[in-house]
């Protein structure tokens, strides 16, 4: 889900939000402040609502977490700042991507950067219950449904709507011991 938001509303800026001091370590905290970040940063840009994921991760020393999100304009690092209140701020475009990468191609590199984060296990300082990623409303993709008369027509219909072929594909015929339906995997870069 995280890699389709971000491709879709080509999230390709990368941010970091830390906490000075001790940090912070209650997920409900960091919860209210990135929420706060959110719309304080959404009135500063003029109240107009804008596309971002963001994903909390832990840090490794005993400083609590941190939050990694991804939005698809430019913003001004002191409007981060101001809107964050909170510690230190760090936010990039990605580039060093191949000649004629696009707006796309560099928010699948965010979408990968932050589904580590979303896939990371957070052991005992998990809180059940919580997500391990929010995104804004309204933005999502809309669910696209394809069909036809064989696994290859599918795929050929799936690369196409993705715009290139997978980079990985699994299917179900590999599993050995496979009690359910037939099932198809891929995953596009």
């Amino acid at each position: 889900m995280v890699r389709r938001y971000c491709a879709h509303n080509r999230l390709n800026r990368l941010g970091t939000l830390t906490y000075r001091g001790a940090g912070c370590h209650d997920p409900f905290q960091l919860r209210r402040d990135v929420a706060q970040f959110f719309r304080t940063l959404r009135d500063l840009l003029g109240g107009q609502a804008f596309a971002y994921v963001w994903v909390p991760e832990w840090h490794t020393t005993d400083h609590g977490q941190h939050v990694h999100f991804a939005v698809g304009r430019f913003i001004a690092r002191r409007s981060i700042e101001r809107a964050w209140g909170h510690g230190f701020v760090h936010i990039k475009l990605l580039g060093h991507l191949p000649s004629g990468s696009t707006p796309r191609d560099e928010a699948r590199v965010a979408a990968r950067y932050l589904s580590k984060y979303v896939h990371k296990a957070f052991d005992a300082r998990r809180v059940p219950g919580l997500h391990r990623y929010e995104v804004a409303q309204g933005f999502q993709p809309e669910r696209v449904r394809l069909s036809g008369r064989s696994v290859e027509d599918v795929m050929a219909q799936a690369a196409e709507a993705m715009g290139a072929e997978p980079v990985e594909v699994w299917t179900s015929d590999e599993a050995i011991g496979w009690e359910g339906p037939p099932a198809v995997w891929a995953m596009w870069s």
